[in-house]
């Protein structure tokens, strides 16, 4: 055990889903785990401890690297996220004092991209538009074009870690994947089984749409009425990224002059909807709390994740799950 000391920080309800006791075990055989964790909304009352702590092993609810908290830990090294986006609490102030920073994002990538690939098979059996034909008493595909799985078109809107991971389920299944990314090399692609395509063909020509692209100022409502209209019949939009990447005012447009098409909506902006909103009106709308990320049991792997890049940087050795402040430009 070195003599480093840690302290568990973030949402009361979280942590012990994040870092449940047999974990803590783990951490405690090699560095001086603080016994209590720390509710990150109250972290003022525990200035003692954070001025002692050298590694924080936090999950949602991380407070803010501002200069207040800085000052109150003043022997922090790193931090050690058990969760995806580091933005809400990463700082410039947090980089220029050398801070290191690890996200467990690639694993919360994992369940999303999961749910992704159900969902898009589900929208390819014409599952989502059925359901509600069904009852109304209409038991017949003839009452909604249904694509199939094999040789239909599905469109990934970036291939970041959880698009590359969705395109990777969807190759088994013998499905033309198109892919609208600006970074994206057309060899990277292509050895993923990807076509790369212009936003404008893979909405005219996906049976299914996902949605993985980051919220920047160039993604805002990237996703627009021209865009929606051009989608084949009874198509399927999939949306598991930052609901402002959509243009709200012309989905709902969209999908109110067209009821063959369904979106389904994990994410929305604001979160959750208005309720005034029509997304929550509209039939060919499924709306869901934002649960294509880990969640029950999957949480804790995030942060096993953490705890390998602990051993990692206990040994000396290149974290693998660090975000610098240049990586934190293009990122969610």
């Amino acid at each position: 055990m070195t003599s480093l000391k840690a302290l568990l920080i973030g949402m009361p309800n979280y942590l012990p889903q994040a870092y449940p006791e047999a974990l803590r075990a783990e951490i405690r055989t090699k560095v001086r785990l603080f016994p209590e964790a720390i509710n990150g909304a109250d972290w003022k009352s525990h200035t003692t401890a954070l001025a002692e702590a050298d590694v924080l092993f936090a999950t949602w609810g991380m407070p803010r690297l501002d200069a207040e908290f800085l000052a109150a830990a003043p022997r922090l090294k790193v931090v050690f996220y058990a969760a995806g986006s580091v933005k809400g609490f990463a700082t410039p102030e947090s980089y220029k004092r050398g801070i290191l920073i690890s996200s467990a994002w690639q694993a919360n990538a994992i369940p999303v991209a999961e749910y992704s690939h159900a969902t898009i098979l589900l929208g390819l059996t014409g599952f989502w538009s059925s359901q509600r034909l069904a009852r109304a008493g209409k038991f017949s595909h003839q009452h909604s074009p249904v694509a199939g799985a094999f040789h239909s078109n599905v469109g990934l809107v970036s291939l970041g870690a959880i698009g590359r991971l969705v395109a990777g389920h969807l190759v088994k299944h013998e499905i033309n994947i198109m892919a609208y990314d600006p970074f994206a090399t057309p060899a990277a692609a292509a050895s993923l089984g990807v076509t790369l395509v212009s936003l404008e063909e893979l909405f005219a020509k996906s049976h299914v749409v996902s949605l993985h692209t980051p919220w920047l100022p160039e993604t805002e409502k990237m996703i627009n009425g021209p865009l929606l209209r051009a989608m084949p019949q009874g198509a399927t939009l999939i949306n598991t990224s930052p609901g402002a990447v959509i243009d709200a005012s012309d989905l709902c447009a969209v999908l109110a002059e067209r009821s063959d098409i369904t979106a389904i909506l994990d994410v929305t902006h604001p979160e959750p909807p208005l309720p005034d909103s029509p997304l929550r009106a509209l039939e060919n709308v499924v709306l869901t709390p934002h649960i294509a990320g880990s969640v029950g049991g999957e949480i804790a792997r995030m942060g096993y994740w953490m705890k390998d890049e602990l051993d990692l940087y206990l040994h000396g050795k290149p974290i693998q799950h660090g975000v610098t402040k240049d990586m934190l430009a293009r990122m969610a």
